[in-house]
């Protein structure tokens, strides 16, 4: 039976990158487009005609997951893993306290980036109840609490630490009956977060991405313990 996944995100960097290597283990892969003028899926979907399925999607807007779901419907009935990936931050993260905060742009921060993953897990659900039933999240590091040493970055570390939260609750929910979770931190990955491609970073999204899928696709010793792991396998602290 061929296995179905949903990418959020999946214009460019990490998301992209995912969906190339997920496509060549032969999924049936739909993925969230965002940035409709960006090329790289256009080019995606000429090497795979058949299985790869461009779906519009902003995350911060639920007619528009609402809408990606009827359109995911009219390709299958179900799917097997959803990747939540889409993400974002901005240059207004580096000011410290003792500067002037940018509060709405905190909000743009936390709508896309924890209430986003809820949107699409809420509206996707459905299609999940018949399929495999693993839940995926790309965090971050900077939303460990217990390892934090930043002295700014409020709007992006608070809002991947709420996704973390929002993550527990679902699974306090979900897992009882039958869903497998992963909350996943990349790494530092080459990506175009701040909107400009982060060349400083250590990984190209290609190598993020084959580090990533085993981890996020294979079942692990136990199910029943929601951990937040890097691409070392090493376990990070909530």
């Amino acid at each position: 039976m061929e296995r179905k996944v949903l990418v959020t995100g999946a214009d460019r960097g990490l998301g992209f990158a995912l969906c190339a290597g997920l496509l060549k283990e032969g999924w049936q892969v739909f993925a969230g487009q965002y940035l409709p003028e960006w090329y790289e899926l256009a080019d995606l979907k000429d090497q795979y005609p058949e299985s790869l399925h461009i779906i519009p999607l902003d995350v911060s807007s639920m007619k528009s997951v609402k809408t990606a779901v009827e359109t995911v419907k009219k390709h299958t009935d179900h799917l097997d893993v959803l990747i939540s990936n889409a993400g974002v931050n901005s240059e207004t993260i580096y000011p410290t306290i003792r500067e002037p905060q940018n509060y709405e742009e905190m909000h743009r921060l936390y709508d896309v980036n924890t209430l986003g993953a809820l949107r699409v897990v809420e509206a996707f659900l459905p299609l999940m109840e018949r399929g495999q039933k693993r839940l995926c999240f790309i965090s971050s590091e900077a939303g460990s609490i217990g390892m934090a040493q930043r002295t700014s970055w409020f709007g992006y570390c608070m809002s991947k630490a709420a996704l973390n939260m929002g993550v527990k609750i679902l699974f306090n929910d979900l897992h009882p009956a039958g869903y497998t979770f992963r909350v996943y931190h990349p790494g530092w990955v080459r990506s175009y977060m701040h909107g400009e491609k982060n060349m400083e970073a250590t990984f190209e999204p290609e190598e993020a991405a084959s580090l990533a899928l085993p981890i996020l696709l294979n079942e692990q010793k136990d199910e029943d313990r929601l951990v937040m792991v890097d691409y070392e396998e090493k376990e990070w602290q909530w």
